[in-house]
């Protein structure tokens, strides 16, 4: 893969943090029942930066959920008996789940983790954030709270890239 394009640098990403945080604050009214949930694995660390910032603007922690939707998505194949990874551990029950995810692209995972919310229970309602929505979806889902809608060919990889799983923070396009 060739770098194409470094589409938001690690202030822009943050402001686009920033800008979600305050949209969940403003929909919901407050943080009343609100529970985040990161998508694993660079959707963990977004949701948690959206929770520092909800916390500095309204006194509130926020419990974090991580889930690993691996079980649930229709689309990959697994050799073996699949094994559930979530470490959920916040309630959903009655609960306004905002899923956080670093790139929405067909809308698969999107797809699998709200099936996997499910799962544990009913929420009263399940929003999604994304940091960068690419398009190409093959699914009727939209996210909810976008940090930076990213037009995109087939041929291009959208590369999110966060502690601690990455040394910075930004996005890149990768031409195939």
């Amino acid at each position: 893969m060739q770098l194409k394009a470094n589409v938001l640098d690690e202030a822009a990403v943050l402001r686009a943090l920033t800008r979600i945080a305050h949209e969940i604050i403003e929909r919901n009214k407050g943080v009343d029942d609100v529970v985040l949930v990161g998508i694993k694995s660079r959707g963990v660390p977004l949701a948690n930066i959206i929770k520092t910032v909800i916390s500095k603007a309204t006194g509130v922690e926020l419990p974090v959920g991580e889930l690993d939707i691996s079980l649930y998505r229709d689309d990959l194949k697994s050799s073996g008996e699949p094994v559930v990874k979530d470490h959920l551990k916040v309630p959903v029950l009655g609960k306004k789940v905002v899923l956080v995810d670093d790139v929405m692209f067909t809308g698969r995972t999107v797809r699998a983790a709200i099936e996997a919310i499910m799962h544990h229970g009913r929420a009263a309602a399940i929003q999604l954030a994304v940091l960068v929505d690419r398009g190409h979806r093959e699914l009727p889902l939209r996210p909810d709270y976008v940090g930076k809608n990213l037009p995109t060919s087939r041929e291009e990889v959208v590369s999110v890239s966060i502690p601690p799983y990455d040394k910075d923070i930004c996005v890149d396009i990768y031409e195939l």
